[in-house]
């Protein structure tokens, strides 16, 4: 089964709203997990207008499912993750100042720097991923540099999904299944919810985790936690 592992960043901009520790980080990832999801994902920005990095800390040592944390792995990103040892770390491509992630890697732009990091991060014992876009040679790129997985950045299937969903998924099916050749383990994020995410995972049963936190968070509003997790947790089977 897919994993679903929730990106809790907007738990903490709505704490960071008011300054205290309503709603509290921590206890909301332990309640996921106890809902049923099977990993936590953070994504410390420079700015700390959501997630802290005293948040990844704290989420370090509670959790009890799969830590993932993603970022631009800038020289404090890769300090923080080296001292945390997530059992997952996924490179971004977003520099500081932007809203969210946006597009995925060009290997062939930045070899030399990834392949150093993914490297240091590799001999922590960590599984490193990549986020990337569908271009088939790209991904050969990424399994030339040592990365473990690679996740789909999937805001444009996404926004293709209501107008034509076949057509905005046979990119994807195309990538996952060159992913799948050439070795590399397969995650997917980004826009995906509970109207798209069903489709998604039907159409590429090769997906080993989708990281969700957005959509779900909004979700949550409405219906709470338990019921949220339940019915992506669904969307998954």
């Amino acid at each position: 089964m897919t994993k679903l592992s929730v990106n809790v960043n907007k738990v903490a901009t709505l704490r960071n709203a008011r300054g205290h520790n309503n709603p509290d980080v921590v206890k909301t990832a332990l309640d996921l997990e106890r809902f049923g999801a099977q990993g936590i994902t953070v994504h410390p920005r420079p700015d700390g207008r959501h997630i802290k990095y005293k948040d990844v800390y704290d989420l370090k040592s509670v959790i009890s499912t799969e830590f993932n944390i993603e970022g631009y792995p800038s020289e404090d990103f890769i300090k923080l993750v080296l001292a945390v040892t997530p059992a997952q770390v996924t490179l971004v491509p977003d520099p500081p100042g932007v809203l969210t992630s946006n597009a995925g890697w060009v290997v062939s732009k930045h070899r030399e720097f990834l392949t150093k990091v993914v490297g240091d991060f590799k001999d922590a014992g960590i599984r490193v991923s990549i986020f990337v876009g569908t271009e088939l040679p790209n991904l050969a790129d990424a399994k030339s540099i040592g990365t473990d997985r690679v996740e789909l950045y999937t805001e444009p299937y996404a926004s293709g999904y209501r107008a034509d969903r076949e057509a905005a998924i046979t990119p994807f099916v195309a990538a996952a299944k060159e992913a799948k050749r050439l070795g590399l383990g397969l995650n997917a994020g980004h826009d995906l919810d509970l109207n798209n995410l069903r489709y998604f995972h039907e159409e590429i049963p090769e997906l080993d985790e989708v990281s969700i936190g957005h959509a779900l968070i909004c979700d949550a509003l409405y219906l709470g936690y338990e019921e949220t997790i339940k019915r992506y947790l669904n969307c998954l089977k």
